[in-house]
Parts: C-alpha cells; sequence; structure tokens
C-alpha cells in the first residue's frame, strides 16, 4: 500500500490494516530503521512502579525456588 508523508513527518495507516491488528487512537509504537527500511512496531507501555512490582515478585520468586520452597515443576496456579 502507498502512502505520502505529510507535514510535520505524518503518515496515515492504511484502514484496513488499523483494523487487522485492532489499532485505536493512543496506542504507541516503537520506531526502528534498519537498512532503510522504516518498521513500526505496536508496544504497551507501564507505569515504572507496576514494572518495579513486578520485578521485586520475580525476584522473590527466584528466592523461593533457590530455598526449595517451590517446586520448578509447579504450575503458576499452585503457586499463585
Amino acid at each position: 500500500m502507498l502512502v505520502e508523508l505529510r507535514s510535520k513527518s505524518q503518515i496515515t495507516i492504511p484502514k484496513q490494516i488499523v483494523n487487522k491488528l485492532d489499532l485505536h487512537e493512543g496506542d504507541q509504537f516503537e520506531v526502528i530503521e534498519k537498512d532503510g527500511i522504516i518498521n513500526l512496531v505496536p508496544v504497551t507501555v507501564y507505569p515504572k512502579d507496576y514494572i518495579e512490582q513486578l520485578e521485586a515478585e520475580v525476584k522473590q520468586l527466584k528466592k523461593d525456588i533457590r530455598k526449595g520452597k517451590i517446586s520448578t515443576s509447579s504450575s503458576i496456579d499452585e503457586i499463585l
């Protein structure tokens, strides 16, 4: 599909791609250029405190596994 670069360096993503990928106004993208090819990769952005909370939980789970409190063969449902 052909698109045109507009003022303020804007392009419009064709409707059929927007629909196929279920994109919505306000969605964010990582823009990557490599070897003259521009890729738009949809991303989800989480608040920093949420990421820090997840990191702390993973760190605790790793400690519990090392201490034998949790089996590596346990399912998520068993752990939670």
